[in-house]
């Protein structure tokens, strides 16, 4: 998932400090609902450390019921490249089956694009790509395992 709408009305905060904006605050809930009515709940949910990716988390995981205080925070989401995010994927917990990923772009899109065999050319903010793979591991997951199985974005929703 990439985060939702962030503002930039903050001049004196850091990019990595910068929050939701109030699309992003009313886009974030509205993706975690249709998670939900799709029967989708992660084992783990996963974020970046930006605040903007931070919020998305939250605001996703109360509407899927994930308890936000275990939502996992990967400092190396933020900045990471396409190379290092698909290596932070590979790098989940075997024990886990089904993952939710707040990331950026464009390394999310770069990232969905090296592992889905359909393309996707732009992911909006708050958009949700959902991958299944036949792998008995994370660590083995790539294109030629992979399906995807929806893309998802707010618009979809009005």
């Amino acid at each position: 998932m990439r985060h939702a709408k962030s503002s930039w009305s903050f001049d004196d905060l850091s990019d990595k400090e910068r929050p939701l904006n109030d699309r992003g605050r009313t886009d974030a809930p509205r993706m975690g609902q249709a998670l939900a009515q799709r029967g989708i709940c992660p084992d783990l949910l996963v974020s970046s450390s930006a605040v903007r990716a931070l919020s998305t988390a939250a605001l996703v995981a109360h509407e899927v019921n994930y308890p936000a205080d275990r939502v996992h925070v990967i400092d190396a989401i933020y900045g990471a490249d396409v190379n290092q995010l698909v290596q932070i994927i590979r790098d989940l917990p075997d024990s886990t089956q089904s993952v939710l990923l707040v990331g950026h772009n464009p390394t999310i899109t770069d990232a969905v694009n090296v592992l889905s065999p359909s393309s996707v050319n732009d992911m909006p903010t708050a958009a949700v790509v959902c991958l299944h793979f036949q792998a008995a591991s994370w660590a083995v997951v790539q294109r030629e395992n992979a399906e995807l199985y929806f893309f998802d974005g707010p618009k979809n929703h009005d």
